[in-house]
């Protein structure tokens, strides 16, 4: 089996990722999540995200990954049991405590080891596999060697991530948001210090620690063939353009190489793409080698970020296609649009109109709608970027 697995923090981010060609989300309910800042699903929202996945025939996970202090655990079956009612797929967990209560009160629900318990070795993998785990999302220190030999060991499923943000700590073991602001990064408050830059000296100089962002489309073939089951993309708070953009090229490039049909030239604009839509630089990680100073910012960063997201698809009249606008575009811009099961289209904007027909040059509010001509019918949900990539030029 192999998976595409994507974040969401709403209800609009999972029904976007699974348009978008993942075959599993994960998400937080409002208890036992570890993204206190994300929005979340109440127990209503959880169900009609269940069902909307389970319509599509694809999965969906729960977090229930927090290290837990005793208070925590009034209330802890009861919820076990609420999710494995509505039918979710799998919980990912961290806290062994969380693994008892499934086994000795025979919940039923699939367990999924979080990244957060840092798995490295297979002897770790073992253990949690005799508690009933049934697969190990491995820490993202994993190397090539470390996800071979624990395949080969235990045969468990293995989930690893493929895109978004490291942590400058061991998976799941970091205390500087603790320290320097009382969040517990471990408890959903991560306040990603290690984001932060800090003065060294009087006379301005700076210093970072923050990791680049991870990147694994190089090696997708590689992790394919020595036994990975899912490819994990992480940002359960990123935005819809980020996880359209994300679930949509890594979508393509499985495909491709499950079809033996991937160029080098795909995965250059793969990378190009993702890293422009993160507004970081991305690499292997820990993957390939060790890191090194090029993982790494030390000495300050450019994260500027983009309005590369100009609007989404949310209708058609006549001609006509109509679009919320999500950041200002104006006639005489080179676009490009791209979708479920849509190939990017680009299209130069000749022509914007209100909502009442009235022609306008520019498009500067966010969320109004307007109407483009366009003689291609669009998805509902398709987007529309600024275009800067032409993908021919890779070739």
């Amino acid at each position: 089996m192999i998976e595409l697995l994507a974040p969401a923090g709403s209800l609009e981010r999972l029904k976007i990722a699974y348009l978008y060609g993942a075959d599993a989300v994960y998400i937080g309910g409002y208890n036992y999540s570890l993204r206190a800042n994300a929005i979340n699903f109440s127990p209503e929202e959880l169900k009609e995200a269940t069902d909307f996945a389970h319509k599509l025939n694809k999965k969906i996970y729960v977090t229930v990954n927090i290290v837990l202090h005793n208070q925590e655990l009034a209330g802890l079956i009861e919820y076990l049991q609420e999710l494995a009612a509505i039918g979710v797929d799998a919980v990912i967990v961290s806290d062994i405590a969380v693994i008892t209560a499934i086994k000795e009160n025979h919940i039923n629900l699939e367990i999924h080891l979080s990244t957060q318990a840092s798995t490295l070795n297979y002897e770790a993998a073992l253990f949690y596999q005799k508690l009933g785990v049934k697969r190990i999302v491995l820490a993202r220190e994993a190397s090539r060697e470390d996800i071979k030999l624990i395949k080969e060991k235990t045969g468990l499923d293995l989930e690893c991530f493929i895109q978004g943000a490291m942590c400058t700590s061991f998976s799941g073991k970091c205390v500087l948001s603790n320290v320097t602001t009382n969040r517990d990064s471990n408890r959903g408050g991560c306040a990603q210090i290690c984001r932060w830059t800090f003065k060294i000296d009087d006379k301005d100089n700076i210093f970072s620690m923050t990791p680049k962002d991870l990147n694994m489309t190089k090696y997708l073939d590689d992790m394919l063939n020595i036994g990975v089951n899912s490819f994990k993309v992480e940002g359960r708070m990123r935005s819809i353009y980020y996880i359209a953009t994300v679930i949509y090229e890594y979508r393509h490039l499985l495909d491709k190489i499950i079809n033996h049909k991937v160029k080098e030239s795909d995965i250059l604009y793969a990378n190009d793409i993702m890293n422009r839509c993160a507004n970081r630089e991305s690499t292997p990680q820990f993957y390939d080698k060790m890191p090194t100073s090029e993982e790494q910012y030390y000495l300050g960063r450019d994260e500027v970020s983009n309005q590369d997201f100009l609007g989404l698809v949310i209708g058609s009249k006549d001609d006509k296609i109509l679009i919320e606008e999500r950041n200002y575009f104006k006639v005489g811009d080179i676009v490009e649009f791209f979708g479920p099961n849509l190939e990017p289209i680009t299209y130069k904007i000749n022509k914007i109109f209100d909502e009442n027909m009235q022609e306008i040059s520019i498009a500067r509010h966010p969320r109004m709608r307007v109407y483009l001509s366009l003689n291609t019918k669009l998805p509902i949900n398709s987007m529309m970027r600024l275009k800067v990539f032409d993908k021919n030029s890779y070739l």
